[in-house]
């Protein structure tokens, strides 16, 4: 399970969903031990040939990644649960040609004032680079280069060494929870609903019901999922005006709190598949 600590707002939710997936692995026969992070750290790993996993501790990552290069199937692959990390994701994105807002990534203690402004970046995101946001003010919005700089400033005092910028992006916000190589795809208005986990939805406010093409949507994060290596997952999305969509964030199994009840047999289902691929 998911360590409390890396599930801001949403611990419930993140247990919830993984406990409904249990709960149908379970109905198909399978024998299921859960453990807490925390044991899983402690004990060193598991003995179970299966890792089903929520993990975002740093530690935790890299026993899932020895795990896996032992032989064990690990769903998701702690290599796809790092790549999920602000930076690896932004360049794998980017470098993948899937659409992605316009980015810099810098050290937080550098000046980066005249670098927003040559790169036509004024209203942006900051947010972490080196990790998952564990905080609210690791996902920072700001109205001007020196609003940034203040922030930066904060985040390198934090010890955060590495930051990613996103320009802001114009349009309606939409979150979207997905499983790769399955028909299963939800997806939704966050302000609408009103879920959140740091309020920043606001900030893009109520949806205009701006038209896309969900299908290009679907494609996208499957691609997504592909390149990141990461089975279950979850992110947020803007649809320009003219309906152009751009992902602004992409996570490993997050809480899929609207649809746990529907998305549970399909993640179960999807899991089953792996395991009977990986026994081949």
């Amino acid at each position: 399970m998911r360590a409390g600590a890396y599930s801001p707002n949403h611990i419930g939710n993140d247990a919830a969903i993984f406990n409904i997936v249990a709960d149908q692995l379970r109905k198909r026969g399978y024998i299921v031990n859960v453990y807490s992070e925390e044991q899983f750290i402690k004990s060193d790993g598991v003995a179970e040939p299966v890792i089903v996993d929520m993990c975002r501790e740093q530690q935790s990552i890299k026993l899932l990644q020895r795990l896996e290069d032992e032989g064990k199937l690990v769903i998701n692959s702690g290599y796809g649960i790092e790549n999920c990390t602000r930076e690896r994701m932004t360049r794998i994105l980017l470098g993948s040609g899937i659409p992605y807002p316009k980015s810099l990534m810098v050290n937080t203690n550098e000046r980066i004032i005249d670098l927003m402004r040559r790169n036509g970046i004024e209203r942006g995101w900051i947010k972490r680079g080196d990790f998952h946001a564990m905080h609210k003010e690791d996902v920072s919005y700001v109205r001007h280069p020196e609003e940034a700089q203040e922030v930066l400033q904060e985040y390198f005092l934090r010890g955060i060494p590495r930051a990613v910028i996103n320009i802001h992006l114009e349009g309606d916000l939409i979150k979207f929870y997905g499983i790769r190589d399955s028909n299963y795809f939800f997806w939704f208005y966050p302000y609408e609903s009103g879920h959140s986990k740091y309020g920043h939805e606001a900030i893009n406010g109520p949806s205009r019901g701006l038209q896309f093409d969900e299908a290009a949507l679907r494609a996208m994060c499957q691609k997504a999922s592909q390149e990141l290596d990461v089975v279950v997952y979850g992110g947020d999305a803007i649809v320009d005006p003219d309906g152009s969509i751009r992902i602004i964030d992409f996570n490993d199994w997050p809480s899929f709190a609207p649809c746990r009840n529907e998305a549970g047999p399909h993640i179960a289902k999807a899991i089953m598949a792996l395991i009977k691929k990986h026994s081949v």
